[in-house]
């Protein structure tokens, strides 16, 4: 197999702490570069993580042709766009959730990625966990008997204004944050598209943004509920 080497766009914090160190450990990728808006930034994440190369544009790193792949770590608004300008220089993706704010934008996605025949993937790391490969191959076999109702719950207390899950120019929001998550989930296990959906939602007045949501999902095989708050 080949080796892949990754270029990163950002140096957020998820991807310096968590996902870069995580993706070094692995066998077939190397991080060969980084960008940030900063070169200065850029280099020091690069001395950090031991990374090769620094751009101080995230163009000057898609404009590198021994790039392969490339990860986003970018706010949510940028997701669209720059998972969209990696494909047309040639890069696969893997681009932080969610891939996109609307249907319109995953539909220039798909068609951008159909035309570049290049791979984009979201960055769910539940769908290729050992843990939920394991209860969805219990639920494919009928080994737990037939799958009819998922219920789920994700809350955690977010009241800063300055966070970016609250900035609602940005793509901030409880049902971006946290909600994506029973929702990518009632999918996985069901392996079905819901037909309805409907939903409770509450917003901060303040900031604008969802903050608690009670949602339900009829599916062909049966139905999922799950309740989401970050006040």
């Amino acid at each position: 197999m080949k080796n892949v080497r990754w270029g990163v766009l950002s140096t957020a914090k998820i991807g310096v702490e968590k996902v870069i160190p995580a993706m070094q450990q692995g066998q077939l990728i190397t991080i060969s570069a980084i960008s940030s808006r900063s070169l200065e930034r850029a280099r020091y994440v690069a001395d950090l993580l031991d990374i090769p190369k620094a751009y101080g544009s995230y163009e000057a790193l898609l404009a590198d042709d021994t790039i392969d792949a490339v990860y986003i770590p970018l706010p949510n608004h940028l997701h669209c766009e720059w998972t969209i300008k990696a494909m047309e220089s040639g890069k696969h993706v893997l681009c932080e959730k969610p891939l996109g704010l609307s249907v319109d934008e995953i539909d220039r996605l798909i068609e951008s990625r159909n035309r570049c025949q290049v791979k984009a993937g979201e960055a769910f790391m539940v769908k290729s966990h050992p843990q939920w490969l394991a209860v969805q191959e219990k639920v494919r076999s009928g080994e737990v008997g037939e799958l009819r109702m998922i219920q789920g719950m994700f809350c955690y207390f977010n009241t800063d204004p300055q966070n970016i899950r609250n900035i609602l120019e940005v793509g901030g929001g409880a049902l971006w944050d946290i909600g994506c998550y029973p929702v990518m989930m009632a999918r996985f296990l069901f392996d079905e598209e819901p037909h309805q959906v409907a939903a409770l939602l509450e917003f901060d007045p303040v900031m604008r943004t969802d903050r608690l949501a009670s949602v339900i999902m009829e599916f062909p095989s049966g139905q999922a509920s799950f309740g989401i708050s970050t006040q």
